[in-house]
């Protein structure tokens, strides 16, 4: 185990990162936590138990380099056993296991799955926290609590202060004490880095490419790989009680094809689940739209107006400029609006 800020430093020294004052400076609250967990259990009879480690919660703006620093922390915790994993995929994880537990004849389905989750676990690492879900939002509370009572450390990153988690949301009267929980059992720390990195490696960069082919292809991978920045998982987005699949995903940046998302019945919601969770789409393979695939063009007119009202980057390729995908047929009127937000989306200023 080492400290995740000398790895930070290490990092900068070999050029790999940039300094940058504000990621320096939460980097004294992972280090906090390393130092406790490497420090040794003192056991005996009559041995008081160690005081909790107290978790970590950093927020702060998009790009700004959370889901990195909390990989640096993970790397520097050696052979402690930790988890990282993405939120939603997490939550869909507790889901699952709570049903198993309900077919089993469980009373209290989230005990068993709790208890497993924490079991041979000192850290949990979650990246991207945000409640927008009720059955989430009446979960992740008592999860809580089970895993400080388990003694496992949680550190998570987030977009939001914690007193906007769930903001507005359903009955959200009913959250508020876990924002206490976080709030006693965890640091609150903004990383207020003026710097979107995210942005800046796209700023002024290609992001629509036109025609398909392998070389197309080949650069889409390239991206997505620099982008999300390691090893990306498909992510299962609970949306009304169904599921929407990402392909693939890691720190905010997903990638899947046309077919992915417009060749199937999605709606509206599914597509604004999808622009609230990820701030990068690379979205591949769009092909020219008419009459013989209407169906598809009217989801991929209502999936960029979801990513363009919440800013969500787009990075795409396609058969033909924005102006030339659909060019005849029910919807080719209308779908001008739609070509105008695929260009005003390349512009190297958009959704700054």
């Amino acid at each position: 185990m080492s400290d995740a800020s000398a790895l930070y430093d290490a990092r900068i020294a070999a050029g790999l990162l940039r300094p940058d004052p504000a990621q320096a400076g939460v980097m004294s609250h992972f280090d906090r936590i390393t130092q406790a967990l490497a420090q040794p259990v003192k056991r005996g009879l009559f041995r008081r138990a160690p005081d909790p480690i107290a978790g970590l919660y950093l927020w702060g703006g998009v790009g700004r380099g959370k889901s990195m620093l909390m990989d640096l922390f993970v790397e520097a915790l050696g052979d402690t056993p930790v988890r990282r994993v993405h939120f939603h995929a997490f939550m869909q994880e507790i889901h699952a296991g709570m049903h198993k537990a309900r077919a089993a004849g469980a009373q209290d389905a989230l005990a068993p799955v709790a208890a497993e989750v924490a079991k041979d676990l000192r850290v949990l690492a979650f990246d991207e926290m945000q409640i927008t879900d009720i059955t989430d939002a009446m979960i992740v509370g008592r999860l809580f609590e089970a895993l400080f009572a388990a003694g496992v450390v949680v550190v998570t990153t987030s977009n939001r202060i914690p007193d906007d988690l769930y903001k507005d949301g359903l009955n959200r009267q009913l959250f508020l004490p876990f924002i206490e929980l976080i709030k006693e059992r965890m640091e609150v720390i903004e990383l207020t880095s003026p710097t979107d990195y995210r942005q800046d490696r796209l700023t002024g960069a290609q992001v629509y490419f036109t025609p398909i082919t392998p070389d197309t292809r080949a650069t889409m991978q390239a991206i997505f790989d620099d982008l999300a920045g390691g090893q990306a998982e498909p992510l299962d987005i609970p949306v009304k009680g169904r599921t929407v699949t990402l392909p693939a995903f890691r720190n905010g940046v997903a990638r899947a094809t046309f077919y992915d998302l417009c060749g199937q019945p999605l709606g509206p919601p599914d597509f604004l689940a999808i622009a609230e969770t990820v701030k990068v789409l690379v979205l591949e393979d769009i092909p020219t739209l008419g009459r013989n695939n209407f169906n598809q063009a009217k989801r991929f007119v209502t999936l960029i107006d979801a990513l363009y009202e919440a800013k969500v980057r787009l990075i795409a390729s396609a058969a033909d400029r924005p102006e030339m995908l659909y060019l005849e047929g029910a919807g080719s009127f209308e779908f001008e609006r739609t070509a105008s937000r695929l260009r005003e989306m390349q512009d190297a200023d958009w959704g700054i």
